[in-house]
């Protein structure tokens, strides 16, 4: 039962390292996304392994069980709480995320993350908005008394 352990374990660490080359490598956005969840799904299947019991059987004691041997033999319930919350939140955060993909192909119109970084084209409007004295080289500060 070791063995299906750290078969567990090594796949969910080639999840992570799947999730972290596409998250930092790969141009588009979309599969960025992908690989983040990667990452979130790598992370999910660690916390499974670690609560995994070999022989362990479900946590719930039913009735006319001795408990005693339920204790010693029932798998650990808080790390399979802790995925089943994870998951309702990945799956939030990336309706999130596509939500704000879809935002930013309307605006750019591309996925591609190096094309949306290098565009210049609004930086002006930004810069108005933000300081509406951009662009002006002098600025009368006198007042008339």
């Amino acid at each position: 039962m070791a063995q299906t352990q750290l078969v567990i374990l090594l796949t969910s660490v080639a999840l992570i390292i799947v999730g972290l080359y596409a998250a930092i490598f790969v141009d588009n956005i979309i599969k960025k996304i992908i690989g983040i969840s990667f990452i979130e799904e790598g992370v999910n299947l660690f916390i499974v392994a670690i609560g995994y019991k070999a022989g362990g059987v479900v946590p719930i004691l039913m009735p006319g069980m001795d408990t005693t041997w339920f204790a010693s033999n029932a798998a650990y319930p808080l790390p399979f709480g802790l995925v089943l919350t994870s998951i309702v939140i990945g799956a939030s955060t990336l309706a999130i995320m596509l939500a704000l993909v879809m935002v930013l192909y309307r605006r750019y119109g591309t996925l591609s993350t190096s094309v949306m970084l290098a565009d210049t084209s609004k930086q002006e409007e930004y810069d108005e908005w933000i300081n509406p004295n951009y662009g002006y080289h002098s600025i009368n500060c006198s007042i008339a008394y």
